[in-house]
């Protein structure tokens, strides 16, 4: 049996530049074709093939099976002893086989997100240096701007790139400041949006913007591979930044740009300078918010409020809180018609200092200014502490994203659930030890009426004989699939309305809508479908909005998801012809 029997049905959109239907073309032959990980195929290279490519001498005779394959890539993977090592032969398959890569992931997707994204990539980026053993990616660095244009340009022509993931490297994964071993959380973010919504592997680049490091470790580590020196900022920084964006504009036009770890100071920024010129989109602020917002949009489906009546309270306002408070804002402006500066009216923003005020002036980040408020509306009111500000704004939800566990304490909690029949809980923080507050308790606090979310994958809970499960606000459901309706709508901007219409679909999704005591977001078990979904619905608003540039998309919703399905890359081995 020939390792790609099993191709999908014809369909009318088979002739599209994405269309994953078909042979595809190889100009190598031989060594050539073995090294290289988009056209390698191993033992699964049909008779034909070796034939056709000289491979008949490079190979064991046996022709294997994908699903052989698999077998045994898994086998030898659980016989790795520990998470990083287990991480480690991932990535050293990648460079092998992309297609193996992904099937074996994609079979064991729940066992092994957990390697090949957090917690284990924190680790191994934090090793980076150490584990080196071959380059993926592209490395600018701040001191040599003059060549991050022709640098940029070694990755193909205009039409070669659609989704580009940059860091700086700043902020990673809750582990601070990594240098240039940023380059590997670029990387994981794009195979997540091709295991998750099938972007094209070979059409995709990391980048890591190497401004220096301010990590004491890294700079004495005689084997760091960066720039050896404190981090670069204020102009210098600003102009090596939109170099980047500039030399990316013009050699890959079409390309959506993923901004992802960048620092406190800058992540918003930088977003707020660019979306407005760009098709572009920011992880730790509109992922978050986006995952964050569908849940609570579920959570208001079982507790029968409206978006428009909710009281919201977000502990910890950093890079993650404030933009779930933006994604929030945003939200109830597009559907009710309110401006902005009105919909943050239903927004308190707590940090170290307490609550969010005019009067901290200078000490307010950019992000967080439309936030504060105004000192007279707080005269002999208690607000340097969480619990004060509850018992006065009686929040129907209430977001953790301080870091500081325990911190909603059964005080708090209790409070809360005093003044709203389904208090909409979500203690944010990663890892789990930093939860805001432990699911058992919240159940036991508010007897069981608490709708929780939690930012790392949670158990279920069992309270008073009944089962509940616990929603992971897994950002995995929801960017990937919106930069795939980005891609394939070749949309001038991101707008605030393509990504309300995702939160949507996420939300629709939603397990608790048939089930309160079920999560209330979608695991990532089905992502692929969910990404076409939220695809779909992010390529109709962009129509609607007039930025989409790409010409013929389907209007009717049937042909619509199949003209997205048809351009969403699948791990599976297709025929190869002589280019």
């Amino acid at each position: 049996m020939s390792s790609y029997s099993k191709e999908t049905k014809s369909t009318k959109f088979a002739r599209l530049p994405l269309s994953t239907s078909g042979p595809l073309n190889c100009a190598l032959t031989g060594s050539a074709l073995l090294t290289s990980p988009y056209y390698n195929k191993g033992s699964a290279f049909p008779l034909t093939e070796r034939d056709d490519f000289n491979l008949y001498a490079l190979l064991p005779p046996n022709v294997q099976t994908l699903e052989s394959q698999v077998e045994r890539a898994y086998e030898q993977y659980s016989n790795c002893h520990d998470a990083l090592a287990k991480n480690t032969f991932m990535t050293s398959m990648k460079g092998q086989n992309i297609v193996l890569y992904y099937k074996l992931i994609q079979d064991h997707l729940k066992e092994m997100f957990s390697i090949i994204y957090t917690p284990t990539e924190g680790e191994a980026i934090q090793n980076f240096s150490r584990l080196f053993r071959r380059p993926e990616g592209c490395f600018l660095n701040i001191l040599d701007q003059n060549r991050t244009h022709d640098n940029l340009a070694q990755w193909g022509n205009p039409e070669a790139i659609d989704y580009i993931v940059v860091s700086d490297g700043e902020e990673i994964l809750g582990i601070g400041d990594q240098g240039v071993g940023a380059v590997l959380i670029s990387v994981a973010k794009l195979v997540l949006t091709t295991l998750c919504a099938g972007i094209h592997p070979s059409r995709t680049l990391p980048v890591v913007l190497d401004c220096g490091t301010d990590n004491y470790q890294l700079l004495h580590d005689e084997l760091y591979l960066g720039l050896r020196r404190p981090r670069v900022r204020g102009k210098e920084y600003d102009e090596f930044v939109d170099r980047f964006i500039q030399s990316a504009r013009e050699l890959y036009p079409r390309a959506y740009i993923h901004f992802e770890d960048f620092g406190l100071g800058n992540a918003k920024r930088i977003l707020d300078k660019y979306r407005h010129e760009i098709a572009c989109f920011n992880d730790d602020i509109q992922g978050t918010g986006c995952i964050t917002l569908a849940a609570i949009m579920s959570g208001l489906h079982v507790s029968k409020l409206k978006l428009e009546e909710i009281r919201v309270i977000i502990f910890g306002s950093g890079t993650a809180g404030i933009g779930i408070a933006d994604q929030i804002r945003d939200a109830i402006a597009v559907e009710t018609g309110k401006s902005k500066e009105d919909s943050v009216k239903q927004i308190w923003c707590v940090d170290k200092p307490g609550l969010l005020l005019k009067s901290q002036g200078e000490d307010l980040t950019q992000g967080q200014r439309p936030y504060a408020r105004d000192d007279n509306d707080w005269h002999k009111k208690e607000h340097r502490d969480l619990h004060s500000v509850v018992i006065h704004v009686k929040p129907h939800v209430l977001i953790g994203t301080s870091t500081c566990p325990k911190a909603f304490t059964e005080e708090i909690v209790k409070e809360m659930a005093k003044h709203v029949e389904r208090p909409i809980i979500f203690p944010l923080s990663n890892p789990t030890r930093l939860h805001e507050a432990d699911p058992q308790e919240l159940y036991i606090w508010t007897k069981g009426k608490a709708l929780i979310a939690t930012g790392s994958p949670s158990p279920p809970v069992e309270y008073d004989g009944k089962h509940y499960e616990v929603a992971e606000c897994n950002n995995s459901t929801a960017f990937p699939g919106i930069g795939l309706g980005a891609v394939l709508s070749r949309c001038r901007l991101l707008s605030d309305g393509m990504l309300v219409a995702a939160i949507k679909v996420i939300a629709d999704q939603s397990p608790a809508l048939q089930d309160p005591a079920k999560g209330l977001v979608p695991d990532i078990t089905n992502v692929r479908e969910i990404s076409v979904r939220v695809a779909k619905a992010v390529i109709k608003q962009a129509v609607g909005e007039g930025l989409a540039r790409e010409k013929e998309i389907p209007d009717n919703d049937g042909e619509l998801k199949e003209w997205v399905r048809e351009q969403m890359w699948k791990p599976r081995y297709r025929q190869l012809v002589r280019a």
